[in-house]
């Protein structure tokens, strides 16, 4: 009797080993700019001593910042090679695309490739790789992670998407120098000049950026929703807002933890809740058009925002060190977000008929 076997699917995995990938790349390239030639041989590196300044904190940071690429890898992979092969394919990947950064730092006056750097991030990665042949399939066909996110949003892969840029934007939500729930700040690119600081401007800016963010994200986040667990939308605010309150506390300060409950934000909060119960109420086309209309409102308060004086000296930590990386790659996150889910709102989904 002929034996078929059966191949599991994970979407939601692949697409999120391949965000991770990508911003584990953005990260180790930060800022991605002055690239030169050094004259020095490309791969001197791997051969180099022990470097005198390294910290455990080093160490652990780039196993660490590898690990979930092992582990999401396996699931990703193990439905076309098996198990097996995925664990060692998601491994040499690893190691690889850390091999590949490192020696592409040499190129970066403001990076130096380092041996021990690679080999905490192939470490890392067999790890995560190892993790992953034991709980990854939770994220495959019939895992407990897929029945969960199947009981509670959506199918298919425009949900699957969907699901990625919200952790995307719970990803912004770790830099403490982001205006509450904004995103798609391009001064930097477009080198604008923000509007001179005023505290009227500022609490009328800031809480339309509040606002505004919280709608897109509330009706993205309803968009993907089941009629049965709609109840989720209440808690969507509480995970962004412990995130915010975490990051403030832990890499600025603890005298900083509820910065963020400016009077500004506490009224853009309370007006876009509003207003997004209300549009909850709206058909789904119109609430994809409000949800678009509110991130470009939002993307253009962002670009206008005058600077806030009084939380400068307070980030000067954020900014520099350890946190200049991550600093960085939040800011990536925070920028393009508004330009990835504008085209996931022009995507037909399921919900429309189910809440017609």
């Amino acid at each position: 009797m002929a034996m078929h076997m059966k191949h599991t699917s994970a979407p939601l995995a692949r697409y999120l080993a391949i965000a991770y990938a990508l911003l584990v790349a953005y990260a180790s390239l930060h800022p991605l700019t002055g690239w030169r030639d050094n004259g020095v041989p490309v791969f001197d590196y791997l051969g180099a001593a022990w470097p005198r300044y390294y910290t455990g904190f080093d160490l652990a940071a780039n196993i660490l910042a590898y690990l979930p690429l092992g582990f999401l890898l396996v699931p990703a992979l193990q439905g076309r090679l098996g198990i097996a092969a995925a664990a060692l394919i998601a491994a040499l990947a690893g190691g690889g695309l850390g091999f590949v950064l490192e020696t592409l730092q040499n190129f970066l006056p403001s990076r130096v490739p380092s041996n021990i750097d690679l080999a905490c991030n192939a470490i890392g990665a067999m790890i995560g790789a190892a993790a992953g042949m034991n709980w990854g399939r939770a994220l495959t066909d019939g895992g407990h992670l897929h029945r969960l996110r199947t009981r509670l949003a959506v199918d298919g892969p425009a949900a699957d998407f969907g699901l990625v840029l919200l952790g995307l934007w719970l990803l912004a939500q770790l830099n403490p120098e982001l205006l509450l729930f904004g995103t798609g700040d391009l001064r930097a690119l477009l080198e604008l000049p923000p509007l001179p600081y005023s505290a009227q401007r500022f609490f009328v800016i800031e809480a339309g950026v509040a606002a505004a963010g919280t709608l897109a994200a509330g009706l993205i986040t309803w968009s993907l929703l089941r009629p049965h667990s709609s109840w989720l939308l209440a808690a969507l605010l509480l995970p962004a807002l412990a995130v915010k309150a975490f990051a403030s506390a832990l890499l600025v300060n603890d005298a900083q933890f509820a910065h963020w409950a400016t009077p500004g934000n506490m009224a853009g909060l309370a007006a876009g809740t509003a207003v997004l119960l209300a549009a909850t109420h709206l058909p789904p086309l119109a609430q994809r058009m409000l949800a678009a209309l509110a991130l470009l409102f939002a993307t253009a308060l962002v670009n206008l925002a005058p600077e806030n004086p009084y939380l400068a000296a307070s980030l000067a930590v954020w900014q520099q060190g350890h946190f200049l990386n991550f600093n960085g790659l939040t800011k990536l996150v925070s920028s393009l977000w508004p330009f990835a889910a504008l085209p996931y709102l022009m995507i037909p989904r399921p919900r429309q008929e189910e809440h017609a």
